[in-house]
This record gives C-alpha cells, structure tokens and sequence, in this order.
C-alpha cells in the first residue's frame, strides 16, 4: 500500500488549459470528492469508493475544504495509491472545492460524489454505462427515478421546483437538476466556463450543459438522505442562489 498523494493549495482555483489525456485501451475515472467536515462518515466512505467494481480504472480526488475537524487526518492517513488529497486553507464552498478537484482530474471521465454516502457508489457503473457505449456525454444519476428515502418534504419541494424551472428556462427534460451525481466526459468539462462556488455549482454547469445542446442521459440511482443533525450542509440561502444562477445563465445565452 502507498499514502495518498496530497496537494496544498492556498489560492483560488483558477482555470488553465491542459492537455487531452492520451487514450488507452483501459479508461480511467476520476471521481472527485469536496470534503468539508465530514469526519463521522468520510472513513467509510472512502472504503466504500474502493471496493466498486468498476469496468475502468479509478482515481479519488479528495479536496479538504478547510475543515476543521478531523477530515484531514483521516484523508492523510489513508492509504491507497488511487486517492490524491487536495487541501484548502479556508472554506471556500463545494463549487470552489469541486473546481479545484477537476482541475487536477486525469481521468476520461469525471465524476461528483459527496463525501456522506447519501449516494450510493454502488451506482457508479450504472452512471458509467450510457458514456461507455457512446450513447452521450453527460450522465446525471436522478433520485426521483430510483431508490429515494429520507428526502424532507422543504427539499423534494425545492428540488421538484428548481427541476421545473430549468425545465422552463432551458427545455430540459432531466428529472433530477440538483443531483450530486452528475458524470461528465473530461474534455467536455474542461470546457465549460464554470465560476460557481457553492452549492449552485448544480444549476451553472447543468443550465451551461443545455445551453451547448448537450444530451443529458438520467438513470436511476439510490438516495438515503440525512438532515441536519447529521451535517447536512445545504439550506434556504443555497435556494435561491440556485434560482439566480438559473436566471443569470438563461440571461447569458447566446
């Protein structure tokens, strides 16, 4: 076994051009992971990334941040070869962290899993199989069309709204705009012009994915939720952040 490679960056992301990765006959994934205070799930989670079966190869890239409890030690002291660790030095939000994660992303294929296992990575395959066969580019993994369990009543509301609207702005079809789950063909990704550093990470990059024209493939995934009691981040300010950034990219269309 090898430790994690770690990387600490104190500056913003910044975007930059870098080359395609070469293609080889053995794809590879790279699953990107924003870390920020998830201690009393991050452990398992991580053992539970590694033992998917997958038909590529894997890499976790982890972003601290700026945690503040142990998230940190327990991302440095793991050990395995396919996880990088990136660290923050302040709490920049899961879009920042998520910028920063593709930034360094070497895979063909990338990949949003949050650290809580709220998503299953059990679904990983299912997510893999429509951009293995060629049949899209983005693969979004919807909870309304799978396994759904312990979503509040304020967040299937939300969720079902902030759907509808980028349904309205957009023609958009997809059930499900606010998953985590959304699986992008890397040179895609690299392409889109994303500033976002919350949590409407969500809606920028699915209203700058329809704006292009691109086919967003849904399947079915599983969803346990938590509240928060458990670390749920994510709450009414985030909302309407979404509902602005919606409205911003509709204005920006060309």
């Amino acid at each position: 076994m090898h430790p994690a490679s770690r990387i600490a960056l104190s500056a913003p992301p910044t975007p930059r051009a870098k080359p395609p990765r070469a293609r080889t006959e053995t794809l590879l994934l790279s699953v990107i992971v924003p870390v920020y205070n998830e201690a009393d799930t991050l452990l398992d989670a991580l053992k539970t990334f590694l033992q998917v079966d997958l038909p590529t190869e894997l890499e976790i890239i982890c972003v601290d941040d700026g945690s503040t409890d142990a998230s940190l030690e327990i991302l440095s002291g793991f050990q395995d070869p396919r996880l990088r660790v990136i660290t923050s030095d302040t709490n920049r939000g899961k879009g920042a962290a998520l910028r920063l994660g593709f930034l360094e992303a070497g895979g063909d294929f990338v990949l949003v899993q949050d650290a809580d296992l709220e998503y299953d990575p059990r679904d990983w395959p299912e997510l893999l199989a429509p951009v293995l066969r060629g049949d899209t580019r983005v693969v979004y993994g919807s909870r309304f069309l799978g396994n759904r369990q312990g979503m509040k009543t304020h967040s299937y509301l939300a969720n079902r709204f902030l759907t509808l609207m980028t349904k309205v702005l957009f023609g958009s079809g997809i059930t499900d705009m606010e998953t985590c789950y959304k699986l992008i063909d890397a040179g895609l990704l690299a392409e889109l012009p994303l500033t976002a550093d919350r949590f409407d990470f969500e809606p920028q990059v699915t209203a700058l994915l329809l704006r292009r024209g691109e086919r967003i493939v849904e399947v079915p995934i599983s969803y346990d939720g938590r509240d928060k009691s458990e670390g749920k981040k994510i709450g009414f300010r985030d909302g309407v952040d979404a509902i602005r950034m919606l409205i911003r990219c509709w204005r920006e269309r060309s």
